[in-house]
């Protein structure tokens, strides 16, 4: 367990560089990553290098003890580029076009841009990727970040055409596929295919759904070439991509089968901002943020990167991009570090080691103050988990949690395409699953859908819309409970209602069928009594059991939860009160002891080890007896407690 930081010596006199790595090693850090933007720094004119300012970098930094990662730096082309292929610029949904003069300007459906990148990954991979001081490389940086993934440009088009040409071979099979004799839609020629917007009314869902397939593929198929042309010049480094926090724009899995390990950026208060919170809970959460923010993509990040990840880059005080942007109480940059290290990190970097005194990200803290050679709040208290690892050791093992959560970016797609209620969102639902899980006491993994779920006690799939064969294979072979959310298995690959009605292939296992839907508006929800009692809010499926077991029903006498075997299905969107008693039962029924955390409490196991971290106003005491490794047994607000049984 180590820590890093986000370094960028283009910023800073070279004067300071020896200074920097020197004060780096003297508060615990081991890893810096550098070079992501600084494609004009490399390469002010096409064909004109400039590398002596980034060799007398690295070498700095090696001769410190730093181990370097070194990021590629596609998502900021410089001016010359794009003045010199104007069609990479990409498009909005309203046709406008997105230009020069911040960052990630590109389409991934430009061939020139494709062939740029390859270009200057080769250059730089050939020249660094056997520099002593090298240990990896991240890809990129943030994928799709402010909104990127999706363009609508002529470039696009031409693509998407002939992505649909190599799928459907036919335009008949495109025309069945999509439905398109609704409307007079068909076509008789690939090349007759529109995007998907600025239409006088609502597009078609099946298109607009394989557009999105269309572009996450790119994504894939974009990383895979900078991770093959780096493999082949930079033998026995490893490869990362930094993910971004409640971010689905593109399929996280296929990403990450390119990668070694995932990482992913880490703002835990600028999220409570981002997520749709109430503003009870956004001023509840504002200062500490909300405890199963950081965690949720910890372990999500965990599963996409094969059982590896990293923070990449760590909040170290108040960041610049959300509308309030509070500074952490103190003790939480400490707080959120153990937290990652808990949840399985191998390193946890921060982001930035010194901030900027100009540009756009001048009011974003550092672990040093503006300019200076001073730490911030957030820079003393990485100084303080850089004397506390010593404490508690080398790499913890991070062994299978018992309850593992399916976890499907299509499926949030296929919800936003078609919400049917304003309300419905998918990855609000799957966070709410988690945050239940976690309020008892227990550990998560997520998996993708089709995964092996051996070894799960319990099983959770929130919401899984479209239900592929492998994932249908992979339920069949689970031995442990499973407990289904509403409007699984709803949607056929082609956007479609299955034939024999929700749940799709999950019918005979189930044993009901979803005859109806109903989105309910704020304020309207639906009582439900039996073995779990709450209230349905936002969504109900109006089921009709054929074989399976009623645990609970509504008010109407129709079923809410509903078991056959193993099989168990949730009709509806659950307040708090309904989750609650839903997952306890289902863990009763899988032999998972529980405990009823306050609200603000969350444990986490690793190695043996027992995690405490405490979000809350009030010290809470761990239940049981235990040996301190760090800290005690009671642990204070914005603490953390690491005990030994």
């Amino acid at each position: 367990m180590s820590l890093g930081v986000c370094y960028y010596p283009e910023h800073w006199p070279e004067s300071w560089w020896e200074q920097d790595a020197r004060r780096m090693r003297g508060i615990g850090i081991e890893f810096v990553r550098i070079g992501e933007f600084a494609w004009s720094r490399y390469e002010p004119e096409r064909g004109r290098f400039d590398w002596g300012w980034l060799d007398r970098a690295m070498d700095v930094l090696a001769r410190s003890g730093l181990k370097i990662v070194l990021g590629t730096p596609t998502c900021t082309p410089p001016k010359w580029l794009v003045d010199a292929n104007p069609e990479m610029i990409p498009v909005g949904e309203d046709g406008r076009p997105r230009g020069f003069g911040s960052r990630r300007h590109y389409t991934f459906s430009s061939r020139a841009y494709l062939e740029e990148s390859r270009r200057i990954v080769e250059i730089l991979s050939r020249r660094y990727g056997n520099h002593p001081g090298l240990v990896g490389w991240q890809t990129d940086n943030e994928y799709g970040c402010h909104d990127s993934i999706l363009s609508w440009s002529a470039t696009d088009l031409a693509a998407f055409q002939d992505w649909l040409r190599r799928k459907y071979q036919s335009p008949e099979q495109l025309n069945e596929a999509w439905g398109n004799v609704f409307w007079s839609m068909e076509v008789t020629r690939f090349d007759q295919v529109s995007l998907p917007n600025l239409a006088v009314t609502e597009t078609n869902p099946a298109a607009r759904l394989d557009f999105w397939r269309f572009h996450s593929e790119q994504v894939a198929a974009y990383d895979a070439m900078q991770c093959g042309i780096i493999r082949a010049h930079s033998p026995g480094r490893w490869i990362t991509h930094n993910f971004m926090g409640f971010f689905n724009d593109f399929d996280h899995w296929a990403v990450g089968d390119n990668l070694d390990l995932a990482s992913w950026d880490s703002y835990p208060i600028g999220f409570v901002e981002r997520f749709p919170f109430s503003e009870a809970e956004k001023n509840r959460w504002a200062l500490t943020s909300h405890p199963d923010i950081a965690p949720f993509h910890h372990d999500l990040y965990r599963g996409v990167g094969h059982g590896r990840f990293w923070v990449m880059e760590q909040q170290p005080g108040p960041v610049n991009w959300a509308p309030w942007n509070p500074a952490p109480k103190p003790g939480m940059v400490r707080l959120w570090t153990w937290e990652a290290l808990a949840h399985g990190a191998e390193v946890v970097s921060y982001f930035r080691w010194r901030q900027a005194i100009f540009a756009q990200e001048q009011m974003h803290a550092g672990l040093n103050l503006p300019g200076l050679h001073e730490l911030s709040q957030g820079g003393r208290e990485a100084q303080t988990v850089g004397g506390e690892l010593k404490a508690v050791g080398a790499l913890l093992a991070t062994g299978k949690a018992p309850v593992a959560i399916v976890y499907d970016y299509e499926s949030s797609w296929i919800t936003r395409i078609q919400p049917q209620g304003a309300d419905f969102r998918y990855h609000e639902l799957v966070f709410r699953w988690y945050e239940g899980v976690r309020r008892l006491g227990l550990d998560v993994d997520f998996v993708r859908p089709g995964a092996s779920l051996e070894g799960y006690r319990l099983v959770l799939v929130p919401s899984l819309l479209s239900v592929s064969e492998q994932a249908e294979k992979a339920f069949a072979a689970a031995g442990g409970i499973l407990l289904y959310g509403p409007r699984t298995g709803s949607k056929t690959r082609s956007y479609g209602i299955p034939p024999s009605l929700p749940p799709g292939p999950l019918a005979a296992r189930t044993k009901l069928r979803v005859l109806e839907v109903s989105s309910l508006r704020p304020g309207l929800g639906a009582r439900v009594t039996g073995l779990v009692q709450g209230e349905a809010q936002r969504w109900r499926d109006y089921v009709e059991a054929q074989g399976a077991d009623v645990l609970a029903r509504f008010a109407d006498g129709g079923p809410a939860l509903l078991a056959a075997g193993r099989n168990h299905y949730l009709a509806c969107w659950p307040d708090e009160a309904l989750l609650h008693a839903t997952l306890k039962l289902a863990c009763g029924k899988a032999g998972i002891e529980t405990l009823d955390l306050p609200e603000a409490i969350r444990l986490r196991r690793r190695g043996g080890l027992l995690f405490a971290f405490n979000y809350g106003e009030e010290s809470w005491r761990v239940p049981g007896t235990h040996v301190a490794v760090l800290g005690s047994a009671t642990v204070p607000p914005q603490g953390v407690a690491v005990l030994r049984a």
